[in-house]
């Protein structure tokens, strides 16, 4: 967990290339150390009893299962085999000593520990830059503090701000004061290409023994985009999905802002960002946040 805290720390967007870079060389050292300790463990205390046979055994790393199943499939597994690391210690470390944990590696849903750590949950980008989060112990306002920071730096924290982040919901997309890069820094969840998150879940993939739990944020109503979504992740050669979480079809009004500056009805237009998440190709399609429209004669099959 803490995935996005990682990288607001290291001032990388989570739609950027830089982000690809960094998670594959992030999981890629949890590997390395993880299967080295276990391995350690077993010239110590012996490897687990099923051990023989085992893909381990035959010296089959979580990253070579790729070319397996390529071998299965009889098609190619679009996914970088590239490493930072010099693995020939690891394998014959391995080959002499055995294993000591057939399984060792998994990325589970943090949402609760994650909260009480302080961090973001599991390896998502973030939910919201701001929201109101609710338990036992009653309602709490919910703040991003790097984007605060990012702000304060900027001179740009002020109760306008505040009231602006409110307006929309958390997002920071159309707030134009702010600089771009800092609004790409701060993409929420939704904001982000579904496909693209893939990419990332398929990256650290082919490094761990066991799977991820890795949420689709889908905005809109699109049947092609999340047949999309999900056929990119089984081509990658991911294992699994968790969830998918969809947004809302209605808004909440904001009781804390004045109506006089932001409108009687607060109704916020997110057809900016909704663009923004289809790129230019397609953005003059995209209406009232819709990739498709159903009242359109070539609406998709999966929109009719």
């Amino acid at each position: 967990m803490g995935l996005q805290d990682a990288l607001f720390k290291a001032d990388i967007p989570f739609a950027d290339k830089r982000a690809l870079d960094f998670i594959d060389e992030l999981m890629e050292h949890v590997s390395y150390y993880a299967i080295m300790a276990s391995s350690e463990l077993a010239k110590e205390h012996g490897a687990y009893p099923s051990y023989k046979g085992s893909k381990w055994d035959r010296g089959i790393f979580p990253i070579d299962t790729l070319d397996v199943l390529e071998q299965e499939r009889e098609m190619p597994i679009e996914v970088s085999r590239q490493s930072k690391l010099d693995w020939t210690s690891v394998r014959e470390h391995v080959k002499k000593h055995g294993i000591r944990n057939s399984n060792m590696m998994a990325i589970a849903p943090t949402a609760t520990i994650s909260n009480i750590s302080g961090c973001f949950p599991c390896i998502e980008p973030i939910y919201k830059n701001m929201y109101v989060k609710a338990n036992m112990s009653g309602e709490f306002t919910v703040v991003n503090e790097y984007l605060v920071e990012d702000l304060k730096k900027l001179g740009l924290w002020n109760q306008d701000m505040i009231d602006l982040i409110k307006y929309y919901d958390g997002s920071v997309q159309m707030i134009d004061v702010i600089p771009e890069d800092i609004r790409e820094k701060y993409k929420e969840s939704f904001e982000i290409d579904p496909e693209w998150l893939v990419q990332l879940t398929a990256a650290r993939a082919k490094w761990i023994d066991q799977s991820q739990s890795h949420n689709v944020f889908m905005k809109g109503v699109s049947g092609k985009k999340l047949s999309d979504i999900y056929i990119s992740g089984w081509k990658a050669g991911m294992k699994t999905f968790y969830y998918l979480r969809t947004m809302a079809a209605s808004q909440i009004e904001k009781a804390t802002l004045d109506p006089k500056k932001f409108g009687f009805t607060q109704k916020r237009n997110y057809d900016k960002v909704a663009q923004a998440q289809q790129g230019s190709q397609n953005a003059t399609e995209v209406k009232s946040g819709l990739t498709c429209n159903p009242m359109e004669k070539d609406t998709c099959d999966s929109c009719q």
